[in-house]
């Protein structure tokens, strides 16, 4: 049942991503992960609720993902109250960490205005499910890389062993 509801929860506060972004077409957020790195999406947020924080296009157009981040963690700090909880270059990577999107995005949608429609709820429902890739899947690829590069370098210092063992004094 706390699956389920943590599900909506997500569901609900992606169609509020969604629909806040909406108006802003370098953002496409279809995920808590990816969807983040590049920075757009916090700022587009952000803006589409106050443009009067800051000049959109400057910010998407002349900036870096990780100063993208900063500007938008910044700008929410100064101006909503909202902690700087996360690092940019924690988030600017191909895939930054679920939970801490999900705080991040959940703290601004509790001092932002919260209007859902059904038909964004419905979008969300529709979006493909590998575009939803979980942090579970992600973590997956990576323990199996990090197993073969163990697997790697053991092997290569049983022969460099072997190498030292066998070599005449």
């Amino acid at each position: 049942m706390a699956g389920l509801q943590q599900t909506n929860s997500e569901m609900i506060l992606l169609s509020w991503v969604r629909q806040s972004t909406r108006n802003y077409p370098q953002v496409n957020v279809t995920n808590f992960t990816t969807s983040w790195s590049d920075g757009l999406a916090f700022n587009a947020l952000l803006h589409s609720h106050r443009p009067d924080l800051f000049d959109w296009n400057i910010v998407a157009s002349q900036q870096s993902p990780v100063q993208r981040l900063d500007h938008a963690f910044n700008i929410a700090r100064q101006h909503l109250g909202i902690e700087k909880l996360l690092d940019p270059e924690d988030v600017a990577t191909a895939c930054p960490d679920k939970k801490s999107i999900l705080m991040y995005v959940t703290s601004l949608f509790q001092v932002l205005p919260q209007q859902v429609t059904m038909e964004a709820i419905r979008e969300v429902e529709m979006l493909p499910r590998h575009s939803r890739v979980t942090r579970e899947e992600h973590i997956e690829v990576h323990e199996q890389h990090f197993s073969q590069e163990v697997s790697f370098t053991f092997l290569l210092s049983s022969c460099c062993s072997k190498m030292v063992v066998s070599l005449p004094t």
